[in-house]
């Protein structure tokens, strides 16, 4: 958004008129909802969808019919759509941010009134209290400028995250309302020089005082979103823990940390490829004095809180490149249907709208994954979503890198100039891939995670054949003899309890195939490998690549599904996207299945896994030039 001087002074005064307007009609809005429909949820319950796909069990209920919000949240979401929409596209000047690397204050200033410093924060504290579907909403219009994205995530998503879901009431009172108003900004202090995916292994250390009211806390954090400017640190650190036999163990704990503690200090702000004007920097801890009720959670539990801070938080980066995506796909055919090359528009080519529909298709599979996962975590009976969000943050990162470079490849050269915001959104989008847990990181933990579950459950029924359970026993003969002789897969998908609308049944067919034999495959695996299946990261890499697909496939299915039922527009054109990628992701899955069993020839893992010891060998590309002789 370029700024238009004249208008400035008439946009800024119908900015603020709109934004008291939207308060009040929120609270009015607020009003007409039944109590406590709103609460923000924390507990876990029952497993979530993801997991029984490892066991070849699909819970159609959980995600059929696709997730929908009442009629007074949609008007509720709509109203504070308009204005948040306004002040991106007239007051937030991204190329300026991107060139100064730096947000300018007027700007931070405006993102306070429009309450987005505290989107989720329950208004009993002053925030917006929103729903984790309204919070992707939002976040598909932050993250129109990378930079205000990132600085807005790093407050909330994990920044005061911590004090959320783990804090105590006397914590919230205390520290919620002024990070709500974004009176005070937070700062989320995980990563140090010495530790980066791997958080168990951290050197910051908190000791307790003397007097046993505070700990003394002395360390580095590296990479810190927010770091130059926050008030409110959680902050992860090393402490001395008795366990229950006496010993004396090191384990993590999770701290509330104000600047005002005093001997913290910061670098300078980090110089970076994308997302410039986000302030990244090292934070320094000397002596800070933080007294023993700023502890989250409990005193050694603060590996987990970090997992479940960073865990609750990954969703919305769908929702975020979706709404990226959508800008990006306007654009693009914009130029696309107006550039022409040999007497004919680009738009008129093949291979350019191979590249527009792959857009679109990407947008569409993200946004559905990413609301759906957005209803599961609305539901009241709370699951544990984390698998399912790892999920959408692994798929909307690498499609969003793709996306991006098929858009700059549209517009050619003038893609690659500062002019014009392609080449900036390039830059922004590559971090994606590598934060909120790398998406290495995060496929061992989808599959490990899955697979840990499926073992469970598997090794239970042994017991129990073992133990003389007959009927058990000759099930699981039964399952085995048909598939021997390759049965008729029937999970409820499709047929006469079937969920999937007759123009999706074909996909919804592919599906249920892919989620019976993905059952299979995690089976033999489990039998092939045993406990050593941890080290086998180019196998578990496939088990997670399929369950993504199984869960973009479902999402898909199921919103195209209640799309086309309910007669939403352009429903025909979800359901073109729906089957072209389930299509493609059943032939993937079965692919990959195919690599997984034992002996495929299609598997090259060991000669894969040779050549990069060779090459790491000698830190070098060991070919010999094709110039050389030897004669």
């Amino acid at each position: 958004g370029v700024r238009q001087p004249k208008r400035a002074g008439r946009v800024k005064r119908d900015l603020v008129t709109d934004m008291r307007r939207f308060s009040v009609i929120l609270r009015v809005a607020r009003a007409a909802l039944p109590g406590g429909a709103r609460a923000f949820r924390t507990a876990c319950a029952r497993p979530a969808f993801a997991k029984e796909l490892c066991l070849g069990n699909f819970q159609k209920e959980e995600v059929f019919p696709y997730p929908q919000i009442s009629n007074e949240e949609l008007k509720e979401i709509n109203q504070l759509v308009g204005p948040v929409e306004k002040f991106f596209s007239e007051e937030v000047d991204s190329k300026k941010i991107d060139q100064d690397a730096k947000i300018p204050q007027e700007t931070l200033n405006g993102l306070k009134n429009l309450g987005l410093f505290g989107m989720q924060i329950p208004e009993e504290y002053g925030g917006l209290g929103l729903s984790n579907t309204m919070y992707a909403r939002l976040g598909e219009i932050t993250s129109q400028d990378g930079a205000i994205a990132v600085t807005l995530a790093a407050h909330q998503a994990i920044g005061l995250k911590g004090i959320l879901i783990a804090g105590t009431e006397e914590q919230k009172k205390k520290y919620l309302p002024k990070l709500a108003s974004g009176e005070h900004i937070a700062a989320f202090c995980l990563t140090e020089p010495g530790s980066g995916s791997d958080a168990a292994s951290i050197q910051t250390r908190a000791t307790l005082s003397e007097d046993g009211k505070s700990f003394i806390l002395n360390g580095s954090k590296i990479w810190i979103s927010n770091g130059g400017i926050a008030d409110i640190f959680t902050v992860f650190a090393r402490t001395e823990v008795v366990d229950k036999d006496g010993a004396t163990k090191d384990k993590i704990t999770a701290f509330i940390v104000e600047r005002a503690f005093g001997g913290i200090t910061n670098g300078k702000p980090e110089d970076k490829l994308g997302i410039r004007g986000s302030n990244t920097c090292e934070v320094f801890f000397e002596n800070t004095k933080v007294p023993i009720e700023n502890v989250v959670g409990e005193i050694g539990g603060g590996f987990k809180v970090a997992m479940n801070i960073l865990n609750s938080g990954r969703f919305s980066m769908g929702s975020a490149s979706a709404g990226m995506l959508k800008k990006l796909i306007e654009m693009t055919s914009e130029y696309a249907c107006t550039r022409k090359q040999f007497n004919k528009k680009l738009s008129e080519f093949g291979l350019i709208q191979e590249k527009i529909a792959l857009m679109a298709r990407k947008a569409y599979v993200m946004e559905s994954m990413a609301y759906l996962t957005a209803g599961l975590m609305d539901k009241p009976e709370i699951p544990d979503c984390s698998v399912e969000a790892a999920m959408v943050k692994v798929f909307s990162s690498e499609s969003a890198w793709v996306c991006v470079s098929e858009a700059l490849q549209i517009l050619g050269g003038l893609g690659y100039m500062k002019d014009y915001p392609y080449e900036r959104y390039l830059r922004d989008c590559r971090i994606l891939l590598i934060f909120e847990g790398t998406n290495e990181v995060l496929r061992m933990y989808i599959a490990l995670t899955g697979m840990q579950y499926a073992g469970k459950i598997l090794t239970e029924k042994i017991k129990e054949i073992k133990k003389g359970d007959v009927k058990m026993a000759l099930g699981l003969f039964m399952k085995r003899t048909r598939d021997s002789f390759g049965r008729k897969v029937d999970l409820g998908i499709v047929g006469k309890d079937g969920v999937v609308h007759p123009s999706l049944e074909e996909s919804g067919k592919k599906l249920e195939q892919n989620v019976y034999y993905f059952g299979v495959t995690v089976e033999g695996l489990l039998r092939r490998f045993g406990k050593t299946i941890v080290d086998e990261q180019l196998v578990l890499k496939r088990v997670a690549d399929i369950l993504i697909n199984l869960y973009a496939m479902t999402a898909v299915i199921s919103r195209a599904s209640r799309s086309i039922s309910i007669g939403l527009r352009n429903h025909d054109h979800e359901v073109l996207l729906a089957n072209i990628f389930c299509t493609e992701a059943s032939f993937q899955n079965n692919y990959a299945m195919a690599e997984l069993e034992k002996y495929a020839p299609e598997n090259m893992d060991d000669s894969i896994k040779k050549v990069a010891k060779q090459v790491l060998e000698k830190r070098s590309y060991i070919c010999s030039h094709p110039l050389e002789r030897t004669f």
